[in-house]
Protein backbone atom coordinates (compact mmCIF):
# COMPACT_ATOMS: atom_id res chain seq x y z
CA UNK A 1 0.00 0.00 0.00
CA UNK A 2 1.03 3.29 -0.70
CA UNK A 3 1.25 6.92 1.26
CA UNK A 4 -2.18 8.95 1.35
CA UNK A 5 -0.84 12.61 1.00
CA UNK A 6 -4.09 14.26 1.92
CA UNK A 7 -7.01 13.43 4.24
CA UNK A 8 -9.18 15.20 6.84
CA UNK A 9 -10.48 15.26 10.20
CA UNK A 10 -12.74 16.48 12.70
CA UNK A 11 -13.12 19.06 14.13
CA UNK A 12 -10.38 20.73 12.18
CA UNK A 13 -11.86 20.27 8.60
CA UNK A 14 -15.79 20.61 9.28
CA UNK A 15 -16.80 18.64 6.64
CA UNK A 16 -14.77 15.33 7.60
CA UNK A 17 -16.92 12.96 8.92
CA UNK A 18 -14.36 11.00 11.26
CA UNK A 19 -11.91 11.55 13.92
CA UNK A 20 -8.17 11.56 13.71
CA UNK A 21 -8.59 8.30 16.00
CA UNK A 22 -11.09 6.58 12.94
CA UNK A 23 -8.67 7.74 10.45
CA UNK A 24 -5.51 5.74 11.97
CA UNK A 25 -7.97 2.75 12.57
CA UNK A 26 -8.32 1.97 8.66
CA UNK A 27 -4.55 3.20 7.71
CA UNK A 28 -3.58 0.22 10.56
CA UNK A 29 -6.61 -1.89 8.62
CA UNK A 30 -5.30 -1.05 5.17
CA UNK A 31 -1.51 -1.46 5.85
CA UNK A 32 -0.66 2.21 4.94
CA UNK A 33 2.68 3.48 6.37
CA UNK A 34 2.37 6.92 5.98
CA UNK A 35 -0.93 9.69 5.82
CA UNK A 36 -0.57 13.74 5.27
CA UNK A 37 -3.30 14.87 7.66
CA UNK A 38 -4.02 18.16 5.60
CA UNK A 39 -7.09 20.05 7.32
CA UNK A 40 -8.53 22.68 5.45
CA UNK A 41 -7.58 26.58 5.77
CA UNK A 42 -9.72 28.89 3.87
CA UNK A 43 -8.58 32.64 4.01
CA UNK A 44 -11.67 34.77 3.69
CA UNK A 45 -13.91 32.27 2.46
CA UNK A 46 -17.21 32.12 4.69
CA UNK A 47 -19.47 28.99 3.70
CA UNK A 48 -23.45 28.94 3.59
CA UNK A 49 -24.62 28.59 7.44
CA UNK A 50 -21.61 31.21 8.16
CA UNK A 51 -19.16 28.15 8.61
CA UNK A 52 -15.49 29.43 8.64
CA UNK A 53 -12.92 26.69 7.63
CA UNK A 54 -10.09 28.18 9.85
CA UNK A 55 -8.46 26.97 13.40
CA UNK A 56 -6.06 27.54 15.50
CA UNK A 57 -2.74 26.47 14.40
CA UNK A 58 -0.89 26.88 17.13
CA UNK A 59 -3.32 24.13 19.60
CA UNK A 60 -3.05 21.98 15.38
CA UNK A 61 0.62 22.05 16.52
CA UNK A 62 0.26 21.19 19.66
CA UNK A 63 -2.26 18.46 19.21
CA UNK A 64 -0.53 16.18 16.02
CA UNK A 65 2.31 15.59 18.56
CA UNK A 66 0.27 14.33 20.45
CA UNK A 67 -1.79 12.74 17.67
CA UNK A 68 2.07 11.69 16.35
CA UNK A 69 3.24 9.83 20.00
CA UNK A 70 -0.31 7.85 19.95
CA UNK A 71 0.47 6.51 16.62
CA UNK A 72 1.29 3.01 16.07
CA UNK A 73 4.99 2.52 15.36
CA UNK A 74 4.14 1.46 11.80
CA UNK A 75 1.88 4.11 11.01
CA UNK A 76 4.11 7.73 10.31
CA UNK A 77 1.32 10.80 10.42
CA UNK A 78 2.21 13.68 8.04
CA UNK A 79 1.55 16.99 9.60
CA UNK A 80 -0.28 19.00 6.69
CA UNK A 81 -2.49 21.68 5.30
CA UNK A 82 -4.69 22.31 2.80
CA UNK A 83 -4.75 26.21 2.03
CA UNK A 84 -7.73 27.15 -0.23
CA UNK A 85 -6.16 29.87 -2.65
CA UNK A 86 -7.67 33.09 -3.80
CA UNK A 87 -5.73 35.68 -5.74
CA UNK A 88 -5.63 38.09 -2.45
CA UNK A 89 -4.80 35.54 0.06
CA UNK A 90 -1.32 34.36 -1.61
CA UNK A 91 1.82 36.46 0.09
CA UNK A 92 -0.69 35.02 3.78
CA UNK A 93 -0.33 31.89 2.50
CA UNK A 94 3.26 32.05 2.28
CA UNK A 95 3.44 33.31 5.33
CA UNK A 96 1.47 30.91 7.49
CA UNK A 97 3.40 27.84 5.67
CA UNK A 98 6.80 29.64 6.88
CA UNK A 99 6.03 30.28 9.64
CA UNK A 100 4.50 26.66 11.25
CA UNK A 101 6.57 22.79 11.15
CA UNK A 102 4.32 21.28 8.36
CA UNK A 103 5.68 17.82 6.47
CA UNK A 104 3.38 18.71 3.31
CA UNK A 105 1.11 21.69 2.40
CA UNK A 106 -1.65 21.32 -0.68
CA UNK A 107 -2.67 24.20 -2.32
CA UNK A 108 -6.27 24.10 -3.58
CA UNK A 109 -9.06 25.99 -5.60
CA UNK A 110 -11.82 25.55 -4.68
CA UNK A 111 -13.58 28.51 -6.07
CA UNK A 112 -15.20 29.31 -9.34
CA UNK A 113 -16.55 32.96 -9.26
CA UNK A 114 -16.04 33.54 -5.73
CA UNK A 115 -17.89 30.56 -4.47
CA UNK A 116 -16.98 26.95 -3.71
CA UNK A 117 -17.57 24.79 -6.51
CA UNK A 118 -20.02 22.83 -4.20
CA UNK A 119 -22.05 25.55 -3.16
CA UNK A 120 -22.04 27.25 -6.94
CA UNK A 121 -25.62 27.85 -8.39
CA UNK A 122 -23.83 29.13 -11.68
CA UNK A 123 -20.61 27.00 -11.99
CA UNK A 124 -22.37 24.02 -14.61
CA UNK A 125 -24.00 26.88 -16.99
CA UNK A 126 -20.88 27.90 -18.01
CA UNK A 127 -19.55 25.94 -21.21
CA UNK A 128 -17.34 23.21 -20.70
CA UNK A 129 -14.04 24.82 -22.15
CA UNK A 130 -14.75 28.47 -20.65
CA UNK A 131 -15.33 26.84 -17.11
CA UNK A 132 -12.49 24.75 -17.18
CA UNK A 133 -10.45 27.09 -19.06
CA UNK A 134 -10.94 29.54 -16.17
CA UNK A 135 -10.47 27.39 -13.78
CA UNK A 136 -6.88 25.64 -14.60
CA UNK A 137 -6.08 29.33 -15.53
CA UNK A 138 -6.37 30.22 -11.77
CA UNK A 139 -4.73 26.52 -10.98
CA UNK A 140 -1.93 27.96 -13.10
CA UNK A 141 -2.17 31.60 -10.82
CA UNK A 142 -2.18 30.09 -7.71
CA UNK A 143 1.04 27.95 -8.61
CA UNK A 144 2.95 31.25 -10.11
CA UNK A 145 1.99 33.59 -6.66
CA UNK A 146 2.81 31.36 -4.28
CA UNK A 147 6.17 29.38 -3.31
CA UNK A 148 5.86 27.74 0.03
CA UNK A 149 3.70 24.56 -1.19
CA UNK A 150 4.31 21.08 -2.13
CA UNK A 151 1.51 19.68 -4.07
CA UNK A 152 -1.28 21.35 -6.29
CA UNK A 153 -4.17 19.25 -5.81
CA UNK A 154 -7.43 17.87 -7.41
CA UNK A 155 -7.02 20.11 -11.18
CA UNK A 156 -10.26 18.26 -11.84
CA UNK A 157 -12.02 19.62 -9.02
CA UNK A 158 -14.08 21.58 -11.42
CA UNK A 159 -15.97 18.64 -12.51
CA UNK A 160 -16.70 16.65 -9.47
CA UNK A 161 -20.20 17.63 -8.41
CA UNK A 162 -21.36 17.85 -12.19
CA UNK A 163 -24.52 16.94 -12.77
CA UNK A 164 -23.71 15.44 -16.61
CA UNK A 165 -22.23 12.37 -15.86
CA UNK A 166 -20.29 11.77 -18.60
CA UNK A 167 -18.23 15.63 -18.74
CA UNK A 168 -14.38 15.09 -17.68
CA UNK A 169 -11.87 17.35 -17.44
CA UNK A 170 -9.53 17.18 -20.62
CA UNK A 171 -6.12 18.40 -21.95
CA UNK A 172 -8.02 19.57 -25.14
CA UNK A 173 -10.48 21.64 -23.84
CA UNK A 174 -7.72 24.77 -22.12
CA UNK A 175 -4.05 23.45 -23.51
CA UNK A 176 -2.68 26.84 -22.91
CA UNK A 177 -3.58 26.95 -19.48
CA UNK A 178 -2.39 23.26 -18.75
CA UNK A 179 0.24 24.38 -20.16
CA UNK A 180 1.27 27.31 -17.65
CA UNK A 181 -0.21 25.50 -15.04
CA UNK A 182 2.23 22.70 -15.80
CA UNK A 183 5.01 25.39 -16.40
CA UNK A 184 4.77 26.72 -13.06
CA UNK A 185 4.41 23.34 -11.16
CA UNK A 186 7.79 21.94 -12.95
CA UNK A 187 9.95 25.42 -12.36
CA UNK A 188 9.21 25.32 -8.93
CA UNK A 189 9.50 21.46 -8.39
CA UNK A 190 6.48 20.64 -6.87
CA UNK A 191 4.22 17.66 -7.43
CA UNK A 192 0.81 17.25 -9.58
CA UNK A 193 -1.56 15.84 -7.18
CA UNK A 194 -3.66 12.83 -8.79
CA UNK A 195 -6.77 12.58 -6.50
CA UNK A 196 -8.72 9.60 -6.20
CA UNK A 197 -12.02 11.37 -4.46
CA UNK A 198 -11.92 12.99 -8.10
CA UNK A 199 -11.89 9.08 -10.02
CA UNK A 200 -14.51 8.36 -7.12
CA UNK A 201 -16.96 10.88 -8.31
CA UNK A 202 -16.99 9.70 -11.87
CA UNK A 203 -17.11 5.73 -11.22
CA UNK A 204 -20.13 6.15 -9.33
CA UNK A 205 -21.53 8.25 -11.97
CA UNK A 206 -20.26 5.14 -14.87
CA UNK A 207 -18.37 7.18 -16.15
CA UNK A 208 -15.84 5.29 -18.93
CA UNK A 209 -13.06 7.81 -18.67
CA UNK A 210 -13.17 7.98 -14.80
CA UNK A 211 -9.03 7.81 -14.95
CA UNK A 212 -7.19 11.06 -15.27
CA UNK A 213 -7.44 12.34 -19.02
CA UNK A 214 -4.55 10.44 -20.46
CA UNK A 215 -3.44 13.84 -22.87
CA UNK A 216 -3.12 15.60 -19.80
CA UNK A 217 -0.79 13.66 -17.82
CA UNK A 218 1.87 12.76 -21.11
CA UNK A 219 1.29 16.34 -22.12
CA UNK A 220 2.40 17.10 -18.13
CA UNK A 221 5.16 14.40 -18.37
CA UNK A 222 6.54 16.16 -21.99
CA UNK A 223 7.33 19.12 -20.58
CA UNK A 224 9.50 17.69 -17.99
CA UNK A 225 7.04 16.64 -15.44
CA UNK A 226 8.03 13.67 -13.16
CA UNK A 227 6.27 14.24 -9.37
CA UNK A 228 2.71 12.89 -8.74
CA UNK A 229 1.41 12.29 -5.55
CA UNK A 230 -1.44 9.71 -5.13
CA UNK A 231 -4.01 11.21 -2.57
CA UNK A 232 -7.72 9.90 -1.54
CA UNK A 233 -8.53 13.51 0.09
CA UNK A 234 -10.39 11.24 2.45
CA UNK A 235 -13.38 12.90 4.66
CA UNK A 236 -14.07 9.83 5.80
CA UNK A 237 -12.29 6.44 6.78
CA UNK A 238 -14.08 4.41 3.83
CA UNK A 239 -12.74 6.83 1.70
CA UNK A 240 -8.27 6.23 2.83
CA UNK A 241 -6.90 5.48 -0.32
CA UNK A 242 -9.77 4.19 -2.19
CA UNK A 243 -9.33 3.48 -5.71
CA UNK A 244 -5.10 3.30 -5.04
CA UNK A 245 -4.52 0.52 -6.98
CA UNK A 246 -6.25 0.77 -10.02
CA UNK A 247 -5.31 4.15 -10.05
CA UNK A 248 -1.56 2.97 -9.65
CA UNK A 249 -1.42 0.39 -12.25
CA UNK A 250 -3.05 3.37 -14.83
CA UNK A 251 -0.50 5.70 -13.93
CA UNK A 252 1.96 3.10 -14.71
CA UNK A 253 0.85 2.47 -17.68
CA UNK A 254 1.48 5.86 -18.96
CA UNK A 255 5.26 5.81 -17.68
CA UNK A 256 5.01 6.61 -14.01
CA UNK A 257 6.98 4.42 -11.59
CA UNK A 258 6.86 6.82 -8.41
CA UNK A 259 4.65 8.02 -5.78
CA UNK A 260 5.73 11.28 -4.36
CA UNK A 261 5.04 12.01 -1.01
CA UNK A 262 6.62 14.96 1.58
CA UNK A 263 8.49 15.22 4.89
CA UNK A 264 9.51 18.34 5.98
CA UNK A 265 8.92 19.61 2.49
CA UNK A 266 11.45 17.32 1.20
CA UNK A 267 10.00 14.91 -1.67
CA UNK A 268 10.40 11.16 -1.02
CA UNK A 269 9.45 8.55 -3.60
CA UNK A 270 8.02 5.09 -3.53
CA UNK A 271 7.47 2.39 -6.25
CA UNK A 272 3.80 2.38 -7.71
Amino acid sequence: MFTDSHSHTLPYSPDARMTIDELVAKAKSLGIPRVGITEHYEIDMIYPDDEVMLFDLDEYDREFLKWQSDAPQDLTLLKGIEFGYQSHTARAIDIIASCHDFDVVILSNHNFRGEDVYFSKIVYDVPLKERHAEYIGIMAEMCENCDNFDIAAHYDYINRYNPDDLAVVRYEDCPSEFDRFFEALITKNKSLEINTSSINSLIKKKNPSAMPDPAILKRYQEMGGSMITLSSDAHCAEALAQHFDITAEYLKSLGFKENTYFIKHVPHREAL
